[in-house]
């Protein structure tokens, strides 16, 4: 038997594209409270069957099929080659598969082209049009134009025809280092992947008695809720602290605490996690850029996040993977040194090693040395260098850092850099672990 919530779900999705949906209207149509209807309402949103936008209201919308990240468009290709649409407008939408240089004689080149594809070719129209016959959008380099028979050809079949001033060699670059930076997007893990759905939030009225705290206490074990004023904006937070220190309050809105720390959809993971380090919640409310209530996220939640990424395989590397990847482990027992050699990658605009690249060095020695002493997720909150002597190419740099103090929640240490037994720099840093509550 269907539950009410997929009953209005269901309801939603058999409405007209452009119907105008109200929560009293859905409520009284299907026989439900105002409040179930809201939630449901607020689910199809995130399933992308509703719009909501302020002074026009919720509206049923078509659905749209989320394209997986890795992938580009062909609009994304014009912007990326500052490119110039010669035909074909209407399938700058579709979706890029693979691209292929057109370097090659007519009959090597045939097997290599399918649909959705982007042929790369300089002035050679008998390709242009073979491969928009084949299904293939075409990218024409060099800065050159095209006939009016391949413009129309390109309308017809709905292929977008692009013109760029680039040579080959730049366009594949561009591209390629396009779709890299989309690998590395998509191992970015958001606060939208993890967070507890409005459907499944709990949450108070401004106006409710503080008897509703306990019943939701009761029923979740949780001691913080979000307090929503009438349009569902989140307007504060409420704990157990504030319910204790004002037991004859009448309402939620005398006791709760104002202005509460937020975060949106877009949030990363690693982000939330810091600000409910540095706040000390287990919880924090999602909302969007009007501040209506989203969902939630709890310790829990993020937890288990950091640990899914440290597990999932690495797609594309950051600057900070390719620097830490020099990074060698010479520690013995509980005496830790590391050592890198400074490569030009590394280096500033003065053939010196960049502060960024020694302070990414310096978290990831940290990080290890941490880890070893006690296994669990950390956050760095405070870095500072109090000395730094430039170091050159080539040469190699020892790291030896020394844990000034450990804690249950916090570690301290200091780290001493040297260059061929002279010492070149020294930092201190703090992390804090993330407990599990």
């Amino acid at each position: 038997m269907e539950t009410k919530h997929e009953q209005i779900i269901k309801y939603i999705e058999n409405l007209e594209i452009g119907s105008k949906i109200s929560v009293r209207q859905t409520a009284k149509a299907l026989q439900v409270s105002e409040g179930t209807a809201y939630r449901a309402i607020k689910d199809a949103e995130t399933q992308g069957l509703v719009s909501t936008a302020e002074r026009v209201g919720t509206i049923r919308i078509e659905q749209k099929v989320q394209e997986s990240i890795e992938k580009l468009t062909f609009d994304s290709v014009v912007n990326i080659v500052d490119g110039q649409v010669l035909g074909g407008k209407a399938g700058l939408s579709h979706t890029l598969n693979h691209f292929v240089i057109g370097a090659m004689e007519m009959d090597a080149m045939k097997r290599y082209i399918g649909a959705n594809d982007l042929m790369i070719v300089g002035n050679r129209e008998s390709v242009q049009e073979y491969a928009l016959k084949e299904g293939a959008a075409v990218l024409i380099t060099g800065g050159f134009n095209t006939s009016e028979r391949i413009k129309i050809l390109a309308d017809q079949t709905g292929l977008p025809v692009i013109s760029t001033s680039y040579d080959t060699f730049t366009v594949a670059a561009k591209i390629n280092r396009a779709i890299y930076d989309q690998l590395i997007k998509k191992e970015i893990v958001h606060v939208s992947d993890i967070m507890i759905p409005f459907a499944e939030t709990e949450f108070v009225f401004t106006y409710d008695a503080p008897k509703r705290w306990y019943e939701l206490n009761h029923k979740t074990s949780h001691s913080r809720f979000p307090v929503v004023d009438s349009q569902m904006k989140v307007v504060g937070i409420v704990a157990m602290k504030d319910v204790m220190k004002q037991q004859t309050a009448d309402t939620i809105e005398t006791l709760m605490t104002p202005l509460p720390v937020v975060v949106n959809p877009t949030t990363s993971v690693a982000a939330a996690a810091h600000q409910m380090i540095w706040e000390g919640f287990d919880g924090l409310p999602v909302v969007d850029k009007q501040q209506h209530l989203l969902g939630m996220i709890t310790r829990r939640d993020v937890l288990k996040a950091l640990q899914m990424i440290q597990q999932q395989p690495q797609m594309g590397e950051t600057i900070e993977d390719i620097v830490s990847s020099q990074l060698k482990d010479y520690s013995k027992n509980d005496h830790y040194i590391f050592r890198f050699n400074v490569t030009p990658q590394m280096s500033d605009y003065l053939g010196s090693v960049s502060h960024g690249v020694m302070t990414s060095m310096i978290t990831t020695v940290c990080r290890r040395v941490l880890n070893h002493m006690r296994r669990g997720d950390l956050v760095i909150d405070n870095l500072s260098f109090y000395f730094f002597k430039p170091v050159q190419l080539e040469q190699t740099v020892t790291v030896q850092p020394k844990v000034l103090e450990m804690t249950r929640r916090n570690g301290k240490m200091d780290i001493e850099l040297f260059v061929d037994g002279q010492l070149c720099g020294k930092a201190l840093l703090n992390a804090q672990f993330i407990d599990r509550y």
